[in-house]
């Protein structure tokens, strides 16, 4: 797929009614040849949408009108670059936990929960947040993640969580203003709610530090899971991460995770996703869903902010 190509169906798959600032701008790119030859020389995984502009937004570019994006891009681009190389899409939304919750909270308790890509944390507080599922509330405090429940009983507990751990190739640390800052900048323009869910549940984090480890989701994983307590139900976990995995390490981590004990909870595109069983033969809509797994098995569908999830199973 062209660079070109992967802006537009960007725009439609993971903007449109979303983010029309950034639905805009994607498309926009897709048209910016000068733009597009200098995304070409980055690694593949370096060319995204999300961090493009998440990098641009970090140096206090503009996103909002796409001319005045490509003036500072072209003017900027040694700067746009260098951090662009140094980063990666680490979009903490701790709004995923409200598709996590449901299976999180039928696994035997209490759990010991391993989180690989972790970011900062954030998805390791599943206990300590509040859930509106439309009508059906559950927890108290902040922050308050809603979610669209469809075919499925929105859980009546939460989990009883008692070790969270997490690997990530850079970790950060929600109480660094310069790692708070990138966590901002990578919450999409419009999303005020995102920006007041973060600070809310950086501050669980901060008052609870988790523990995070520098490592690689294959070479790391086993000696990790392995300071788990014993007596708790291990969940390794992940969101919106595999994408940014090689193929081969993919298939490395898949093999890894299944000789643990406990359980493999994934929510993760498709394409990305080893899976034991068909999935329904397509997903709802246009809009980029994801695949929420336990063990291989697929149960849902899922949008990437944690804002629905579409029970199939």
């Amino acid at each position: 797929m062209t660079i070109a190509k992967r802006y537009a169906e960007w725009a439609v798959q993971e903007a449109r009614g979303v983010s029309p600032i950034y639905e805009r701008l994607a498309r926009a790119v897709s048209r910016q040849r000068d733009v597009l030859d200098l995304l070409a020389r980055l690694p593949e995984a370096k060319q995204q949408p999300n961090l493009l502009f998440g990098v641009v937004r970090l140096l206090g570019g503009p996103v909002e009108d796409p001319a005045a994006f490509h003036a500072f891009t072209m003017a900027n681009w040694p700067g746009i670059e260098a951090e662009i190389r140094t980063r990666g899409t680490q979009t903490n939304e701790p709004g995923r936990c409200a598709v996590l919750l449901p299976v999180l909270a039928a696994l035997p308790q209490p759990l010991a929960l391993l989180e690989v890509g972790a970011s900062a944390g954030l998805c390791l507080y599943p206990d300590r947040y509040a859930y509106r599922y439309g009508d059906h509330t559950l927890g108290t405090g902040e922050p308050v993640l809603e979610c669209a429940a469809h075919a499925m009983t929105p859980p009546d507990r939460l989990p009883r969580v008692v070790w969270r751990a997490g690997l990530d190739l850079n970790p950060l640390d929600v109480t660094d203003p310069a790692d708070a800052a990138w966590l901002q900048a990578l919450i999409w323009p419009e999303h005020a709610h995102r920006r007041a869910r973060l600070r809310a549940a950086a501050a669980v984090a901060a008052a609870d530090p988790p523990l995070l480890v520098r490592a690689d989701l294959v070479d790391g994983l086993p000696a990790l899971a392995a300071q788990a307590p014993p007596g708790a139900t291990l969940v390794v976990f992940h969101s919106s991460v595999l994408y940014q995995v090689p193929s081969p390490r993919r298939a490395a981590f898949a093999q890894v995770v299944a000789s643990l004990p406990g359980h493999w909870l994934a929510n993760e595109a498709a394409e990305f996703l080893p899976v034991d069983a068909p999935l329904p033969a397509a997903p709802p809509g246009e809009a980029l869903h994801n695949v929420l797994a336990l063990d291989g098995r697929p149960l849902a569908w899922t949008r990437s902010h944690g804002q629905e999830i579409i029970w199939f199973a």
